[in-house]
Protein backbone atom coordinates (compact mmCIF):
# COMPACT_ATOMS: atom_id res chain seq x y z
CA UNK A 1 0.00 0.00 0.00
CA UNK A 2 3.16 2.54 0.85
CA UNK A 3 4.49 1.52 -2.53
CA UNK A 4 1.13 2.17 -4.50
CA UNK A 5 0.88 5.81 -2.03
CA UNK A 6 4.39 6.96 -3.44
CA UNK A 7 3.62 6.03 -6.68
CA UNK A 8 0.67 7.86 -6.75
CA UNK A 9 2.02 11.29 -5.21
CA UNK A 10 5.12 11.21 -7.71
CA UNK A 11 2.84 11.09 -10.63
CA UNK A 12 1.02 13.39 -8.69
CA UNK A 13 3.88 15.89 -7.95
CA UNK A 14 5.19 15.39 -12.19
CA UNK A 15 1.66 16.30 -12.96
CA UNK A 16 1.77 19.82 -11.08
CA UNK A 17 5.37 20.46 -12.50
CA UNK A 18 4.17 19.76 -15.98
CA UNK A 19 0.78 22.01 -15.35
CA UNK A 20 3.73 24.71 -14.15
CA UNK A 21 5.99 24.74 -17.37
CA UNK A 22 2.75 25.05 -19.41
CA UNK A 23 1.54 27.83 -17.69
CA UNK A 24 4.70 29.64 -18.38
CA UNK A 25 4.09 30.59 -22.18
CA UNK A 26 0.76 31.91 -20.80
CA UNK A 27 1.88 33.90 -18.57
CA UNK A 28 4.61 35.20 -20.68
CA UNK A 29 2.13 37.38 -22.55
CA UNK A 30 0.69 39.46 -19.17
CA UNK A 31 2.42 42.66 -20.40
CA UNK A 32 -0.32 42.39 -23.97
CA UNK A 33 -3.32 42.28 -21.45
CA UNK A 34 -4.52 45.79 -20.34
CA UNK A 35 -6.64 46.60 -17.33
CA UNK A 36 -9.18 49.03 -19.38
CA UNK A 37 -10.29 49.83 -22.61
CA UNK A 38 -8.81 53.26 -21.76
CA UNK A 39 -5.40 51.83 -21.48
CA UNK A 40 -5.43 49.21 -24.28
CA UNK A 41 -3.42 50.63 -27.31
CA UNK A 42 -5.48 50.82 -30.58
CA UNK A 43 -6.08 47.39 -33.07
CA UNK A 44 -8.10 47.02 -35.93
CA UNK A 45 -10.84 44.47 -34.64
CA UNK A 46 -12.29 43.59 -31.45
CA UNK A 47 -12.43 40.19 -30.31
CA UNK A 48 -15.19 38.90 -28.17
CA UNK A 49 -14.93 35.24 -27.67
CA UNK A 50 -18.66 33.44 -26.33
CA UNK A 51 -19.18 32.60 -22.66
CA UNK A 52 -23.23 31.18 -22.95
CA UNK A 53 -26.39 32.46 -23.21
CA UNK A 54 -29.39 32.74 -20.71
CA UNK A 55 -32.49 30.15 -21.06
CA UNK A 56 -33.89 33.08 -23.06
CA UNK A 57 -31.17 33.34 -25.47
CA UNK A 58 -29.73 36.60 -24.19
CA UNK A 59 -26.01 37.15 -23.13
CA UNK A 60 -25.05 36.11 -19.83
CA UNK A 61 -23.60 38.46 -17.53
CA UNK A 62 -19.93 37.81 -18.19
CA UNK A 63 -20.89 37.75 -22.03
CA UNK A 64 -22.60 41.03 -20.99
CA UNK A 65 -19.68 42.54 -19.69
CA UNK A 66 -17.24 41.54 -22.31
CA UNK A 67 -19.91 42.92 -25.32
CA UNK A 68 -19.59 46.16 -23.45
CA UNK A 69 -16.04 46.12 -23.60
CA UNK A 70 -16.12 45.65 -27.40
CA UNK A 71 -18.95 48.62 -27.72
CA UNK A 72 -16.40 50.93 -25.36
CA UNK A 73 -13.47 50.23 -27.53
CA UNK A 74 -15.40 50.83 -30.62
CA UNK A 75 -16.81 54.27 -29.56
CA UNK A 76 -13.52 55.35 -28.39
CA UNK A 77 -12.19 54.60 -32.04
CA UNK A 78 -9.65 52.10 -30.82
CA UNK A 79 -10.94 49.47 -32.98
CA UNK A 80 -13.25 49.96 -36.30
CA UNK A 81 -14.74 46.04 -36.60
CA UNK A 82 -16.38 43.70 -33.89
CA UNK A 83 -16.14 39.92 -34.35
CA UNK A 84 -18.40 38.03 -32.49
CA UNK A 85 -17.79 34.37 -32.24
CA UNK A 86 -19.51 31.77 -30.44
CA UNK A 87 -20.87 28.52 -30.64
CA UNK A 88 -23.91 27.90 -33.37
CA UNK A 89 -23.53 24.37 -33.54
CA UNK A 90 -27.55 23.64 -33.45
CA UNK A 91 -30.32 25.53 -34.32
CA UNK A 92 -31.91 25.82 -30.77
CA UNK A 93 -28.39 27.88 -29.48
CA UNK A 94 -27.19 30.69 -31.13
CA UNK A 95 -24.66 32.96 -29.28
CA UNK A 96 -23.22 34.98 -32.59
CA UNK A 97 -26.91 36.10 -33.01
CA UNK A 98 -27.78 36.69 -29.18
CA UNK A 99 -24.21 38.99 -29.24
CA UNK A 100 -25.33 40.98 -32.49
CA UNK A 101 -28.57 41.61 -31.49
CA UNK A 102 -26.79 43.33 -27.99
CA UNK A 103 -24.86 45.15 -30.24
CA UNK A 104 -26.97 46.78 -32.65
CA UNK A 105 -29.60 47.23 -29.94
CA UNK A 106 -26.76 49.20 -27.69
CA UNK A 107 -26.12 50.99 -31.44
CA UNK A 108 -23.23 49.55 -33.22
CA UNK A 109 -23.51 49.48 -37.05
CA UNK A 110 -24.79 46.48 -38.57
CA UNK A 111 -21.72 46.82 -40.80
CA UNK A 112 -19.47 47.30 -38.03
CA UNK A 113 -20.10 43.36 -36.76
CA UNK A 114 -19.47 40.19 -38.23
CA UNK A 115 -20.33 36.60 -36.72
CA UNK A 116 -18.32 33.61 -36.64
CA UNK A 117 -20.75 31.38 -36.19
CA UNK A 118 -18.06 28.00 -35.35
CA UNK A 119 -16.11 29.62 -32.00
CA UNK A 120 -16.79 26.51 -30.26
CA UNK A 121 -13.63 27.16 -28.66
CA UNK A 122 -11.04 29.98 -28.34
CA UNK A 123 -8.27 28.26 -30.12
CA UNK A 124 -10.83 28.35 -32.29
CA UNK A 125 -12.12 31.16 -32.49
CA UNK A 126 -8.64 32.58 -32.77
CA UNK A 127 -7.49 30.41 -35.69
CA UNK A 128 -10.75 31.32 -37.30
CA UNK A 129 -10.48 34.99 -36.84
CA UNK A 130 -6.62 34.94 -39.28
CA UNK A 131 -7.38 32.08 -41.56
CA UNK A 132 -11.33 32.97 -42.48
CA UNK A 133 -11.87 36.43 -41.45
CA UNK A 134 -8.44 37.20 -42.33
CA UNK A 135 -7.83 39.81 -39.12
CA UNK A 136 -4.58 40.91 -38.70
CA UNK A 137 -4.54 42.93 -35.17
CA UNK A 138 -7.14 42.63 -32.51
CA UNK A 139 -8.00 44.01 -29.25
CA UNK A 140 -9.81 40.37 -27.23
CA UNK A 141 -12.43 41.36 -24.77
CA UNK A 142 -12.88 39.15 -22.10
CA UNK A 143 -12.15 38.30 -18.16
CA UNK A 144 -8.91 38.64 -16.28
CA UNK A 145 -9.04 35.30 -15.69
CA UNK A 146 -9.22 34.61 -19.51
CA UNK A 147 -7.36 37.19 -20.88
CA UNK A 148 -3.91 35.67 -21.01
CA UNK A 149 -5.39 32.37 -22.05
CA UNK A 150 -7.24 34.06 -25.19
CA UNK A 151 -4.45 36.83 -26.07
CA UNK A 152 -1.35 33.66 -26.20
CA UNK A 153 -3.88 31.72 -28.77
CA UNK A 154 -4.74 34.95 -30.92
CA UNK A 155 -0.67 35.39 -30.73
CA UNK A 156 0.07 31.62 -31.66
CA UNK A 157 -2.79 32.20 -34.67
CA UNK A 158 -0.72 34.65 -36.39
CA UNK A 159 -2.65 37.96 -34.57
CA UNK A 160 -1.39 40.93 -33.48
CA UNK A 161 -3.40 40.98 -30.48
CA UNK A 162 -3.76 42.52 -26.78
CA UNK A 163 -6.20 42.18 -24.27
CA UNK A 164 -8.25 44.87 -23.04
CA UNK A 165 -9.85 43.40 -19.25
CA UNK A 166 -13.87 43.21 -19.61
CA UNK A 167 -15.76 43.78 -15.84
CA UNK A 168 -17.22 40.34 -14.67
CA UNK A 169 -14.45 38.49 -12.90
CA UNK A 170 -16.14 39.04 -9.31
CA UNK A 171 -18.87 36.59 -11.02
CA UNK A 172 -16.53 33.38 -11.53
CA UNK A 173 -16.33 30.87 -8.75
CA UNK A 174 -14.10 28.18 -8.03
CA UNK A 175 -15.44 26.18 -10.73
CA UNK A 176 -14.27 28.74 -13.67
CA UNK A 177 -11.07 29.23 -12.18
CA UNK A 178 -10.36 25.29 -11.84
CA UNK A 179 -11.41 25.40 -15.56
CA UNK A 180 -9.78 27.67 -16.71
CA UNK A 181 -6.55 26.52 -15.06
CA UNK A 182 -6.69 22.91 -16.60
CA UNK A 183 -7.56 25.31 -20.29
CA UNK A 184 -4.43 26.93 -19.92
CA UNK A 185 -3.06 23.64 -20.16
CA UNK A 186 -4.70 22.46 -23.18
CA UNK A 187 -3.76 25.81 -24.74
CA UNK A 188 -0.51 25.45 -24.89
CA UNK A 189 -0.73 21.75 -25.99
CA UNK A 190 -2.81 22.73 -28.70
CA UNK A 191 -0.30 25.18 -30.12
CA UNK A 192 2.39 22.51 -29.68
CA UNK A 193 0.89 20.14 -31.90
CA UNK A 194 -1.07 22.81 -34.05
CA UNK A 195 -4.43 21.71 -33.12
CA UNK A 196 -7.14 22.92 -36.18
CA UNK A 197 -10.36 24.19 -35.48
CA UNK A 198 -13.63 22.37 -35.97
CA UNK A 199 -14.96 24.19 -38.57
CA UNK A 200 -13.03 25.88 -41.57
CA UNK A 201 -14.83 27.37 -44.36
CA UNK A 202 -14.09 29.57 -47.07
CA UNK A 203 -12.76 33.42 -46.20
CA UNK A 204 -15.32 36.19 -45.09
CA UNK A 205 -12.81 39.26 -45.09
CA UNK A 206 -13.01 41.16 -42.05
CA UNK A 207 -12.33 44.77 -44.35
CA UNK A 208 -15.10 43.39 -46.58
CA UNK A 209 -18.93 43.13 -46.33
CA UNK A 210 -19.99 41.71 -42.91
CA UNK A 211 -23.14 40.95 -44.25
CA UNK A 212 -21.65 37.41 -45.85
CA UNK A 213 -22.08 36.94 -41.99
CA UNK A 214 -25.41 38.17 -40.92
CA UNK A 215 -27.47 36.92 -43.47
CA UNK A 216 -28.55 33.37 -42.94
CA UNK A 217 -28.55 32.55 -46.55
CA UNK A 218 -25.93 34.44 -47.16
CA UNK A 219 -24.06 32.58 -43.68
CA UNK A 220 -24.93 29.32 -45.03
CA UNK A 221 -23.44 29.91 -48.74
CA UNK A 222 -20.79 30.94 -47.38
CA UNK A 223 -19.82 27.86 -45.09
CA UNK A 224 -21.28 25.72 -47.24
CA UNK A 225 -17.60 24.24 -47.93
CA UNK A 226 -17.64 23.35 -44.21
CA UNK A 227 -15.07 20.49 -43.27
CA UNK A 228 -14.82 19.23 -40.31
CA UNK A 229 -11.68 17.74 -38.47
Amino acid sequence: MRRILLIAGGALLALLGLSVLLRLPVEAVADHVYPSVAAVPARAVVIVPGAGLRPNGTPRDVLAARLDCAIEAWRSGKATRILVSGDHGRADYDEPNAMRRYLLARGIPDAVVFMDHAGFRTRDTMERAARVFEVESAIVCTQALHAPRSVYLALDAGIDAVGAVAQGDAWLGFGQHLREHIAIDAAVLDAAVGTEPAVLGRRIPIAGDSRLSHDDAAERSAFEPIHRR
